[in-house]
């Protein structure tokens, strides 16, 4: 490889995705739809099982817009490890194309090859989508009532070390490099999307995690561009960390529940939040928005799990991830009501009554029982 072309190459892409960001027009504005039409991938391994049903939870919640003709679903198939290695592509082709139809998304968990398995060096199916459908900000909530958590994680999706994480290169056998880019204008969307958010939501503080400390030039940057977006908010207090220590916070009793709205770039926030996750019951009950400014993709934040379904215990997986980010997408397109719904039913359902218990085994609940279970739970409030 020549690998200073290499550079160059990467250099002159990102020169481009800057002014395409910089043409950007305002966010979609759903209501203005005659028909919205949601797309639901099933992805692979547990995916499609887990997906289904929270796409009959969805469709039971939008019973009367679906008869109306306010609300469309459109299943959406071929984004499994099989398809994408046949045709060597993260997001083949006609899929792509397909989700290009939709306005918002519900995505099934995918497979990502690592070195080893016996698949092609595909790049993950979420950093194309990301990158494709320009999906920037991962929102991430994590509450705990009872431990006095809530928390709302901005997660920048489309820069850091993720972006070009399969681009990287060796300059022989000896070093190996890997690439990671912060621009203005990727750290800038997404500090407003997390400031416009907490002054929506009443919130008085915005925590940025980075390493700024030892990463000076793209961390320090992200750092800097937070600052100086905060300065348009000016009744909202901005606080900084490290990632290291921010990891141990998170667990500090007296120090946790002082946080509210976290932003961070993509590694950071891939990191904190699956350890957020676990106050929560865990990754598998965590659910997770991309937010962009033409199209919207929610999906669990665990992984597909083949090994459930080489065991045959894919019908036990856990589809809370999945369902809460079906009532991430519900309140996204404006249905705000039939999430806070969806949200407390699944609080009951996961936390607080628990009737149902999900094992991943048949000493458990099947992901089916528990679907009627929410919906059943739904029909009581």
């Amino acid at each position: 490889m020549d690998y200073l072309k290499h550079f160059e190459q990467l250099v002159k892409e990102q020169l481009q995705r800057v002014e395409k960001m910089k043409e950007q027009a305002d966010f979609i504005d759903y209501s203005e739809l005659d028909t919205l039409i949601i797309g639901i991938v099933g992805g692979d391994g547990i995916g499609p099982s887990i997906t289904d049903q929270a796409h009959r939870v969805l469709e039971f919640l939008l019973k009367d817009e679906v008869n109306a003709g306010k609300v469309e679903f459109r299943k959406i198939d071929g984004l499994t490890i099989e398809n994408r290695a046949k045709v060597n592509q993260a997001i083949p082709d006609d899929v792509l194309e397909e989700l290009k139809k939709c306005h918002v998304i519900l995505k099934g968990p995918t497979t990502t090859p690592r070195k080893g398995d016996p698949w092609p060096n595909i790049e993950s199916a979420n950093v194309a989508m990301r990158k494709e459908l320009d999906l920037f900000a991962n929102v991430r909530p994590v509450k705990v009532p009872d431990l006095g958590i809530d928390w709302t994680f901005f997660r920048e999706n489309t820069e850091g070390a993720y972006v070009l994480g399969s681009q990287g290169c060796s300059i022989d056998d000896d070093i190996a490099m890997d690439f990671k880019v912060i621009t203005t204008q990727g750290a800038e969307r997404i500090a407003k999307t997390a400031f416009d958010f907490a002054k929506k939501n009443n919130k008085k503080r915005v925590t940025v995690v980075t390493k700024a400390n030892v990463v000076k030039t793209t961390d320090g940057k992200f750092l800097d561009i937070c600052k100086q977006v905060s300065k348009d908010y000016p009744d909202i207090e901005m606080d900084d960390w490290y990632i290291d220590i921010m990891t141990a916070k998170l667990v500090d009793e007296k120090r946790r529940t002082q946080f509210e709205v976290f932003v961070l770039p993509n590694l950071y926030g891939d990191i904190l939040t699956d350890e957020a996750a676990e106050f929560q019951g865990g990754v598998g009950t965590a659910g997770s928005a991309n937010i962009g400014k033409r199209y919207a993709m929610f999906e669990a934040i665990h992984g597909s799990a083949p090994r459930m379904v080489q065991e045959g215990r894919d019908i036990y997986a856990d589809p809370s991830s999945i369902i809460r980010a079906g009532a991430m997408l519900l309140s996204h397109i404006g249905y705000d009501d039939k999430a806070d719904q969806l949200f407390e039913a699944l609080e009951k359902c996961g936390q607080t009554e628990k009737k149902l218990i999900i094992t991943g085994r048949d000493t458990g609940a099947t992901s089916e029982e528990f679907a009627n279970y929410i919906m059943e739970t739904i029909k009581m409030l």
